[in-house]
C-alpha cells in the first residue's frame, strides 16, 4: 500500500506523490482522463472533470478502465462519490447521438429521462423540424428521435453540452469537391504522425473525421494536417494564427505533396484567392466590415465554399467568433491541431463540441526520449524589484501592479547577462510589453519584431536568423505563433500574458526542434520575486510540469 503514489479524494481531486517510485507511471496513466491543476513540492494535484472523462469516453476508454487505473495506484479506497461520478459521466457519452437517417438529421435519445430537458432547450424552426419526438424501438429498447434542422447541427450540440449532455455526432460528412493530391513519400512521416492521421481518419467512417490532435510544438503537427489532406483528397480550408504560419503551411504543402502553387490559395490582406487548398488567418476571418454594418464578410464567404475538410491550426487559439464558422461547417470533416487544449477563456467544451473530441495525445517527454524533439532545461530566474518599484506596486491596481513587476528594470540587466552567457547560441527573447522590449533593443542593439513590423521585414530577419547572420532576436507576442526558426536553442521569456499556460507551451515550442549538435535547449522565465507576477508564473509553469519538465530556479544578483 505504501508504495502506491495516488490519493483519490471525494472532491474529485487526485494527489500524486512525487517521491513515489511509481510516480512517472501513474502520471502517464492519468494523462488520458484527468487534468493537472496544481504542482507543489511533494504532490501534483489532478482533477476529474466531466469534460476530461468525456474525452476519455470518446477515445473508447471505459469507466471500468478508468476506475481500474485509479484502484491500481490508489493508497486508499476510492470514495463512493468518485466511483459514481466516473460511471455516470462516462455513461452519458453515447446516450445522445446525431445520425443521418433517410437524408434527415436525427437526434437519437437512448434514455427517456432527457426528453423533457431536450424539448425545453431546442426550439421548433430554429433547431427542430417539428415539435415533439417519435418513439422508436431499436434492438428491443425504446428510443426517442428528434428531427434536427441540418444547419443547426452545431448549435444543437452546443446547447446540449451547456446543460451537461454530450452529443456524439455520427451524422457523417459531405465529401466536398474532390482534389487529386498525394504525398511524395508517406514513408518519410514519423510513426506517431501516421498513427495520429489514421486515428483521426478512422478508415473514413463516421466515427472519424472530427477531432483534435495534441502534439508538442516542433513535433510536426503540420505534417498530420498534410497527411490528412492527402488521405481525404478533398477541397480544404486551413485556418492559421498568423501570416507567418500561413506561409509556412504553403511551403510544407509544396514540399510534401504533388500540388502546384496555383492549387494553393492565400486568402489574406494581400490576396483573396480561393483555391482547392485555401489558407487564411483567424484575424482576417473574424474582421468586420465597416461598410456592411460590422458583418464578418470573409467568414460568410468562406463558409459557403464546398470544403471537404477544415483544419484549425493551433486550435487552442481559436477566437470565439470562429466558433460561428465551426458551427456552420459541421457537415465537413474538422481537424484541430494544438500543443495544449488549455484555453484561457475556458471554452474547451466548445472545442470538444464543434471541432471534436481529443483523438490523439502524445506527451512532450515521450517525444524527447525518442529524440524527435530536443531536451529542454527550464529555469526560473528570480529578480528583485527596486524599492521604488515595490512602492508603486503597493498602491497600484492588480493589472498595473502586474505590469510594474513584469517590466522591472532588473529584468533588463538579467536578460543582458543571459545573452552574454549564451553569446554563441541562437537566442530568442520574447515578451509581452512593447516599451520593455524596445528598451532592451536599444540597450543591446538587437533587432526587434513586433506586430507593427511589415511582413517583408519579418521574413528577412527570420531568414538572417536561420542563416546565422543574427545571433538573437527580440520578439513581441508574435513569437507565440508558429514561426519557422528551427535552430533556436535558447528562449528568454522576459514577460508573459498573466497566467497563460497556452502561451508557455507556444514559447517553449520555439526552441525544441532537435539540435544539430545534440545540445539541450534552455528556456528561461524571468519573474519578479515577492510580486503579483509570482502567482501567474506558477500557473504558467503548470503546463511544463504537466509535460514532465522539472523547473530549476536561479537567483539573479545585480552588480
Amino acid at each position: 500500500m505504501d508504495d502506491k503514489p495516488l490519493t483519490v479524494q471525494s472532491d474529485f481531486s487526485l494527489l500524486l506523490d512525487r517521491h513515489s517510485p511509481k510516480f512517472a507511471d501513474c502520471r502517464d496513466a492519468l494523462l488520458g482522463f484527468a487534468e493537472l491543476s496544481k504542482c507543489l513540492d511533494h504532490f501534483y494535484t489532478y482533477r476529474l472533470t466531466r469534460l476530461s472523462l468525456w474525452n476519455a469516453a470518446a477515445l473508447g476508454v471505459s469507466a471500468d478502465k478508468i476506475l481500474e487505473v485509479l484502484k491500481s495506484y490508489s493508497r486508499y479506497t476510492i470514495p463512493t462519490v468518485v466511483v459514481s461520478e466516473v460511471k455516470d459521466a462516462c455513461s452519458l457519452y453515447g446516450l445522445l447521438v446525431l445520425e443521418k437517417i433517410d437524408n434527415q438529421i436525427i437526434l437519437r435519445v437512448k434514455d427517456p429521462r432527457f426528453v423533457p430537458l431536450i424539448s425545453s432547450e431546442l426550439r421548433v424552426g430554429e433547431e427542430l423540424v417539428d415539435t415533439g419526438s417519435s418513439e422508436i424501438l431499436v434492438d428491443g429498447k425504446l428510443e426517442h428521435h428528434f428531427s434536427i434542422i441540418e444547419q443547426a447541427r452545431g448549435r444543437v450540440k452546443v446547447r446540449l453540452m451547456k446543460v451537461g449532455l454530450p452529443c456524439e455526432d455520427l451524422a457523417g460528412y459531405q465529401e466536398g469537391e474532390s482534389l487529386e493530391v498525394n504525398l511524395k513519400d508517406r514513408s518519410k512521416l514519423r510513426d506517431y504522425q501516421q498513427e495520429a492521421t489514421n486515428i483521426f481518419y478512422a478508415q473514413g467512417s463516421v466515427r472519424g473525421g472530427s477531432g483534435v490532435i495534441v502534439l508538442p510544438c516542433g513535433a510536426g503537427k503540420t505534417m498530420v494536417g498534410i497527411d490528412t489532406l492527402a488521405l481525404l483528397k478533398t477541397k480544404t480550408l486551413i485556418l492559421t494564427p498568423s501570416i507567418s504560419s500561413l506561409r509556412q503551411w504553403q511551403k510544407e504543402i509544396l514540399n510534401w505533396t504533388d500540388l502546384k502553387e496555383a492549387q494553393i490559395g492565400e486568402y489574406s490582406g494581400e490576396s483573396k484567392t480561393i483555391a482547392p487548398v485555401t489558407l487564411t488567418t483567424y484575424q482576417l476571418l473574424t474582421s468586420r466590415s465597416k461598410k456592411l454594418d460590422g458583418k464578418m464578410t470573409h467568414l460568410e464567404k468562406l463558409s459557403q465554399e464546398s470544403w471537404g475538410l477544415v483544419i484549425y491550426d493551433e486550435v487552442h487559439l481559436l477566437p470565439a467568433e470562429v466558433f460561428q464558422l465551426a458551427s456552420l461547417v459541421q457537415s465537413r470533416r474538422r481537424l484541430g491541431l494544438t500543443a495544449t487544449l488549455v484555453r484561457e477563456d475556458n471554452k474547451e467544451d466548445e472545442v470538444f463540441t464543434l471541432i471534436g473530441p481529443k483523438k490523439f495525445d502524445l506527451p512532450w517527454k515521450t517525444l524527447e526520449e525518442q529524440g524527435w524533439i530536443a531536451k529542454a532545461n527550464c529555469i526560473e530566474v528570480r529578480v528583485e524589484l527596486s524599492p521604488e518599484e515595490k512602492g508603486r506596486v503597493s498602491v497600484a491596481n492588480k493589472k498595473e501592479a502586474y505590469k510594474i513587476a513584469a517590466t522591472s528594470d532588473a529584468k533588463l540587466e538579467a536578460t543582458v547577462r543571459l545573452l552574454e552567457r549564451h553569446s554563441h547560441e541562437p537566442v530568442l527573447v520574447i515578451g509581452m510589453y512593447l516599451d520593455q522590449l524596445e528598451k532592451l533593443a536599444q540597450r543591446t542593439e538587437l533587432p526587434i519584431i513586433t506586430g507593427a513590423t511589415p511582413q517583408k521585414n519579418r521574413d528577412e530577419m527570420f531568414r538572417r536568423y536561420n542563416a546565422g547572420e543574427i545571433r538573437a532576436l527580440i520578439l513581441s507576442k508574435i513569437g507565440n505563433s508558429a514561426i519557422d526558426l528551427p535552430d533556436a536553442a535558447v528562449a528568454i521569456q522576459i514577460s508573459g500574458m498573466f497566467g497563460s499556460r497556452q502561451e508557455e507551451a507556444q514559447r517553449l515550442g520555439r526552441i525544441v526542434r532537435p539540435k544539430k549538435d545534440g545540445n539541450q535547449a534552455v528556456f528561461y522565465s524571468l519573474v519578479s520575486r515577492d510580486s503579483p507576477e509570482e502567482n501567474f508564473a506558477f500557473r504558467r509553469q503548470l503546463f511544463l510540469v504537466e509535460q514532465g519538465y522539472e523547473y530549476g530556479v536561479e537567483e539573479f544578483i545585480e552588480g
